[in-house]
């Protein structure tokens, strides 16, 4: 029997490649679900990328020669002005992302700071816009919730008051609709198991996207009634839910 005490914390995702788009993802295409830039949507967000590390060459980019090192800039701030452009080619990145980079390239900080300011000045750099296009991306494609979308935009670097606004586009009423979407596509899979079974995963499925235990376990006995399920027997598993 499914209790309270047996709810699992968040854990990140799992590896977006073994999951495909849900319902409500269609027509909109994910690519490479993981990259450093968000995945396209229906906010016209920019092309995505596999996962990377900044300043490592990606598939899809050409990679530089040793002839072509050889030929950057000796001059500190326009060797880090050519680092930033050859990474920022196809996918947009935070500002910590490129400062790793520049970092790993041994760029001097001062001229690293430089070049990121003149970047920030032109929009080339704006972490406002890559969270708000990674939330609208990972929400829709994937159906995380605003506290896995948070985690991730963390991992790469995002301030926290940027982080809070982005995610804050998403209401709660549209976290429960993206919720009972994925369960009502999982539903069938656990069709035949044993009641505690389902309920494990189905409400596992969710925890690990960053829904709240008391939402999953709601959405889950409304999706398991609907289906015909008796409401007594469940009262058993969902105490007070």
């Amino acid at each position: 029997m499914t209790r309270r005490t047996d709810w699992p914390e968040y854990t990140p995702s799992p590896d977006p490649s073994s999951a495909s788009a849900p319902p409500w993802g269609a027509g909109t295409s994910t690519g490479s679900q993981d990259g450093d830039g968000p995945a396209p949507s229906r906010a016209g967000a920019g092309p995505s990328r596999s996962p990377s590390i900044p300043g490592e060459h990606q598939p899809g980019e050409p990679r530089p020669s040793r002839e072509s090192r050889s030929r950057e800039p000796q001059d500190p701030v326009e060797r880090a002005r050519a680092i930033c452009l050859r990474l920022l080619t196809g996918t947009p990145r935070t500002r910590r992302q490129l400062a790793d980079a520049l970092r790993k390239r041994d760029v001097p900080e001062e001229a690293a700071e430089e070049i990121l300011a003149r970047l920030e000045d032109v929009g080339l750099i704006d972490d406002g816009a890559f969270a708000a296009a990674w939330v609208e991306s990972r929400h829709h494609s994937r159906g995380l919730a605003r506290r896995a979308l948070a985690r991730e935009l963390r991992t790469k670097g995002v301030d926290a008051t940027v982080i809070d606004e982005a995610v804050g586009e998403l209401d709660a009423e549209q976290e429960e609709e993206t919720a009972r979407a994925l369960v009502e596509r999982k539903l069938r899979a656990t069709r035949g198991l044993e009641r505690d079974k389902r309920l494990r995963r189905l409400a596992g499925m969710l925890a690990r996207k960053g829904y709240s235990e008391g939402l999953a376990l709601r959405v889950v006995r409304q999706a398991l009634e609907e289906e015909g399920e008796d409401p007594q027997e469940l009262e058993e598993h969902f105490p007070g839910i």
